[in-house]
């Protein structure tokens, strides 16, 4: 009974899974590139957009309620509290990438206090500026229509994609974890910037 809960739990979300277990012909090389990069992907896109304009865009930012794989990947006990943080990258007012952050209550000490200040700063110029971030598994995954996350991601979009790639990264500030999605949106360019 306990595995068919736990398998009901995740019939909305992604297959998220480490680089080296998906299956590599089915991610479009464009977006392979984006998914491997291990550095700062708000750099990246900056860097990507040239002479266009970047912003971050803030859509949401409160106390909620984390997904059942992210709690997982978090290791929150049940109803734990949690800070959601949602913003697109924008380059030209396009959204490239949807980012989705969860800050577990019990992360937010000290010098990460700053994290529930960024309004529509990166989040990783904070990440990737401190070197004591220490920076944990990353899972990629096919988003598709019928999850939610898709759904989030793509809700600014003019014309809804049939899926989107994304990935998640477990980071630690103060050994404490936090969790980012970044989801990669139809106009991201699909050739190397780099």
């Amino acid at each position: 009974m306990v595995a068919r809960r736990d398998r009901d739990k995740t019939v909305l979300e992604p297959n998220w899974a480490e680089w080296r277990l998906q299956r590599y012909a089915a991610v479009p090389s464009g977006i392979a590139n984006w998914l491997r990069d291990e550095g700062s992907l708000t750099r990246r896109v900056v860097q990507a957009c040239g002479e266009g304009r970047f912003r971050v865009r803030l859509m949401h930012q409160a106390w909620g309620t984390p997904r059942y794989s992210e709690s997982k990947v978090l290791r929150l006990r049940r109803g734990e509290a949690t800070l959601i943080r949602e913003v697109e990258l924008l380059c030209d007012e396009h959204p490239w990438v949807f980012a989705r952050t969860l800050i577990p209550a019990t992360s937010l000490r000290g010098s990460a206090r700053r994290l529930t200040q960024l309004g529509e700063k990166p989040l990783g110029a904070v990440l990737f500026s401190d070197s004591k971030v220490q920076r944990g598994i990353t899972q990629i995954a096919r988003l598709q229509p019928r999850h939610p996350l898709f759904a989030t991601a793509a809700a600014n979009l003019d014309e809804q994609p049939q899926t989107l790639w994304g990935r998640r990264t477990l980071f630690y500030m103060a050994g404490r974890p936090i969790l980012v999605n970044e989801i990669f949106l139809p106009d991201i360019p699909q050739t190397d910037p780099a």
